[in-house]
């Protein structure tokens, strides 16, 4: 990088010949004025004409003297900016040597530093560019490190991870569709750069398709295919490869937070399954009466049936553990989930408690509650929490020829266990005062579904933050679920969609599919050792 000091020297002589150009035109000022006095003034006339006159000198070589600094400083200021860029360069060559000197065996991990100035985010984003698996290929451990690309069109997106709505290909909307136009957008004008005004120019219909993905650590990354509309033929592109690179971590604020005096109050809606709720209280006592000790706990109760069991259960456990902070609020009339919980939080008078709106056949631990706590705000944030949803233990067990475990023991999350139920919205944690202001639910459904989406809806839309997670703290427990006949076509359908993905995983549903195959096999497998083992064998 010989260009550096040859830059360098340049600089110093500019500043050398300005401190020469200025003591020049101090010298040469006192001349002009020994020339023009000729001496003392011999009359008043005389001494305003010379003061005119070496008034009228001093500002015009004031304006030289500007001019010249102000070339000066032009040349001084593209001097720093080529210096900048070789900067940039001599450090890109640094880190090319350094990658391709690097030792194969030795895993080295990069971090990025927060750039102190604007001035350094180019550099910043060059690295990113550099480090992201764009330029070249990337030595990953396994093949589960690779991210795979979805490919897109002006109007289909062919999705790898087919998200909530479990759709493979879709029309891209909202911040899809504005990051995808944007960058088809910025990939046309680039492609018009420097073409002629007689020329054809690139437009949206010669896109033809692309690909896209996100690197955790870099940012997005796209390549883009343009018909060429210079050359004819059907085999000639134009491809435009773009990267939208991630900005350094970025602190938004550093607060303490205390959860000591912020109680919870579940709401639950209920009718009959009394054997359910007497395990649900079972957990209750141990979770929250004696771990968390900040939870109230509202049971809404419909119709008569039932309803002095469950006030036996309630008093008994009250007295046994010296617990106050329970009450019971009956309604005779059918069950209607949204409705039950409407009462249940209509029924509270003291203060704004946080609600935790529940379900009988829901298990959660200590450490949901504290969760629950710490992701809601009052007027700020509600938490939606992504259940994970149990399969049929039956099923499961079953096709592992093992006995059903005690409930404790069936709370594992894996792919064989169950999945996260990224469609319910029925368990929220959001404080009274927010589902007041939200209107709560719709009471004028009833039966099974829909108006736990509803109230999701309302705080998407609204400007609350809703926060969706996954939480490994509260489990959706399987049971047989009844689809009512009079439901509408739409809940008669979501019921048994939900019926269907409840059951078992694809591959478990897919062994009992072709359970007779399955049996041939192992008939097959008994003759030909002679003696068999099932037990030895996995399905």
């Amino acid at each position: 990088m010989k260009t550096m000091p040859r830059i360098l020297l340049l600089l110093f002589s500019l500043s050398v010949m300005t401190m020469m150009f200025i003591a020049r035109c101090g010298l040469y000022m006192d001349g002009h004025l020994a020339q023009s006095t000729h001496g003392l003034p011999t009359s008043s006339h005389d001494h305003k004409d010379l003061k005119r006159h070496v008034r009228d000198v001093l500002q015009e070589k004031e304006v030289q003297h500007l001019k010249t600094i102000k070339g000066l400083q032009s040349q001084i200021d593209n001097l720093e900016a080529r210096l900048k860029q070789a900067h940039i360069r001599y450090m890109n060559v640094s880190h090319h040597i350094e990658s391709e000197a690097r030792v194969k065996e030795v895993e080295i991990q990069t971090y990025h530093v927060m750039p102190k100035n604007l001035s350094d985010f180019s550099q910043f984003f060059n690295e990113q560019l550099q480090s992201a698996e764009i330029l070249q290929g990337v030595s990953l451990k396994t093949e589960y490190d690779v991210v795979a690309f979805n490919r897109f069109t002006l109007n289909r997106v062919y999705l790898v991870d087919p998200g909530l709505g479990k759709r493979v290909i879709e029309k891209p909307i909202g911040y899809k569709k504005k990051d995808l136009l944007e960058i088809i957008t910025h990939a046309t004008e680039k492609l018009n750069v420097n073409r002629s005004a007689k020329a054809k120019m690139f437009s949206y219909e010669d896109f033809l398709e692309g690909i896209y993905r996100i690197e955790p650590t870099t940012g997005s990354h796209y390549e883009l295919y343009f018909r060429d509309i210079d050359i004819n033929g059907n085999n000639a592109y134009r491809k435009v490869t773009l990267m939208r690179p991630f900005g350094p971590p970025m602190i938004v604020k550093k607060n303490p937070v205390n959860t000591n005096q912020d109680w919870i109050n579940i709401i639950l809606p209920l009718s009959g399954r009394l054997d359910t709720f007497r395990l649900f209280m079972e957990r209750f006592v141990t979770v929250c009466i004696k771990q968390d000790k900040r939870v109230y706990l509202t049971v809404v109760y419909f119709g008569m049936e039932g309803l002095q069991e469950v006030k036996n259960i309630m008093s008994h456990i009250a007295k046994q553990n010296k617990f106050k902070h329970m009450k019971l609020v009956t309604l005779n009339e059918k069950f209607a989930r949204g409705r039950g919980l409407q009462i249940g939080a209509l029924n509270w008078k003291s203060g704004d408690a946080l609600l935790f709106l529940c379900d009988v056949d829901i298990v959660f631990s200590a450490e949901f509650l504290e969760r629950c706590r710490l992701n809601t705000d009052r007027a700020k944030r509600v938490y939606y929490p992504i259940v994970f949803s149990l399969y049929n233990p039956n099923v499961v067990y079953a096709l592992q020829d093992m006995t059903i475990p005690h409930l404790k023991d069936q709370l594992v999350i894996s792919k064989d266990t169950g999945f996260w139920r990224d469609f319910g919205y029925g368990m929220t944690c959001q404080y009274r005062s927010d589902f007041l202001k939200i209107k709560g639910f719709d009471e004028h459904i009833t039966g099974w579904g829909g108006e736990d989406v509803f109230l999701y809806q309302k705080f998407v839309r609204s400007d609350y933050m809703v926060v969706r997670a996954t939480d490994p703290g509260i489990f959706h427990l399987w049971h047989e679920k009844y689809c009512d006949p009079n439901l509408t076509p739409e809940q008669y359908r979501s019921c048994i969609r939900s019926k269907a993905l409840n059951e078992a995983s694809h591959a478990q549903l897919g062994l009992l599919a072709f359970k007779d195959e399955v049996d041939i096999h192992r008939s097959f497998i008994k003759k030909s050792r002679g003696q068999y083992n099932p037990s030895r064998e996995k399905y």
